[in-house]
């Protein structure tokens, strides 16, 4: 499910999104920044590892997301988390966290 987001933008970089589109290299605005931010998590790994981490830390994502996200083995995701101090959950910890979870899959 798409959602909106806003932010402020200095004049020169507003007018460049709002430019984007009549390139003909995008449709919209929207296209522009998703595009734009793919292309900057691609080159930062250790931004895609740290937006992974605090992810996982919050519990929006499980380990196995984490790794796709940070682009990193199993291990190695574990590893970097233990590092920055985060708890490794192992499995549901409450009935209605294993509904939870179990709804998300059939969906």
């Amino acid at each position: 499910m798409a959602k909106t987001i806003s932010f402020t933008a200095p004049d020169l970089l507003r007018m460049e999104i709002e430019a984007s589109s009549e390139t003909g290299y995008y449709d919209n605005k929207s296209e522009f920044l998703r595009d734009a931010t793919r292309t900057l998590l691609a080159a930062r790994k250790d931004l895609r590892i740290a937006i992974a981490s605090e992810l996982y830390k919050k519990e929006k994502i499980s380990l196995g997301r984490a790794v796709e996200i940070a682009d990193v083995n199993y291990d190695e995701m574990k590893k970097l988390l233990v590092e920055r101090g985060i708890k490794i959950r192992r499995g549901s910890r409450t009935v209605e966290e294993m509904k939870k979870r179990a709804k998300s899959i059939g969906a």
